[in-house]
């Protein structure tokens, strides 16, 4: 049985999330302030944490930053705020996901399934990933779309494996960048636009219409998890 930490200082969204994960099978652990969350999280040692940013003695993104030094625990981050920026910046510390208040329930446990599959997924390493009907050999650098086999640059592999490795998960240009280092790459973060426009040129049925490298508007890009 998989054990979720929910921080939040709103008493009635922690008792309202505590009940749908608990009906779905979780085990819960609640922490309401910054300081608490990461003596439980070190205690506890949660398999993810659901973290709401506003919290009233340490902001979340700190906390987030304290436990990425520490642990790869994957974070649904929770905020109020709408701007593209925050989250952003929360995926950019190693926030795995977000959802933003006032959120649905529902939606909170279908998001912490899919970030634990994804996790257990990307920590399973395998010489063959498939996504939807894309394969990709990571030892011999092909790429076979069905059954149709696609060339792509060391550049564009290592970005098309990165976001095929974690379907939905959505990664930010940076992210991206520090992937595909190693290989000779632009420093300019929007280059990786260029790329993902080559890729989806050479692997999309119809690139104007993408159907496995989406585009997470103000963000970046995830492989489809559909």
């Amino acid at each position: 049985m998989k054990t979720i930490l929910l921080v939040d200082d709103e008493p009635k969204i922690i008792q309202l999330a505590r009940d749908y994960l608990e009906r779905a099978g979780f085990t819960i652990l609640t922490a309401r302030d910054g300081a608490s969350a990461l003596t439980t999280a070190r205690a506890g040692k949660p398999d993810l944490i659901v973290l709401d940013l506003g919290l009233p003695d340490r902001d979340g993104l700190d906390v987030t930053r304290a436990l990425r030094k520490e642990s790869a625990v994957p974070i649904i981050m929770v905020t109020a705020r709408n701007e593209e920026s925050d989250k952003l910046v929360g995926l950019e510390i190693g926030a795995d996901d977000y959802i933003t208040k006032p959120f649905s329930p529902k939606e909170l446990v279908a998001r912490v399934r899919v970030v634990l599959r994804r996790f257990e997924a990307a920590h399973t390493r395998a010489d063959i990933i498939r996504a939807a009907d894309v394969t990709l050999d990571l030892p011999r650098m092909k790429v076979t779309i069905g059954k149709r086999a696609v060339e792509l640059t060391a550049t564009e592999f290592q970005i098309l494996t990165t976001l095929a490795r974690e379907p939905g998960r959505i990664f930010t240009r940076a992210q991206l960048l520090d992937a595909a280092r190693g290989v000779a790459f632009e420093s300019y973060e929007r280059a990786i636009d260029a790329h993902i426009k080559n890729i989806r040129r050479k692997i999309e049925p119809d690139p104007r219409a993408p159907r496995y490298l989406l585009s997470v508007y103000g963000v970046g890009y995830k492989f489809s998890d559909e």
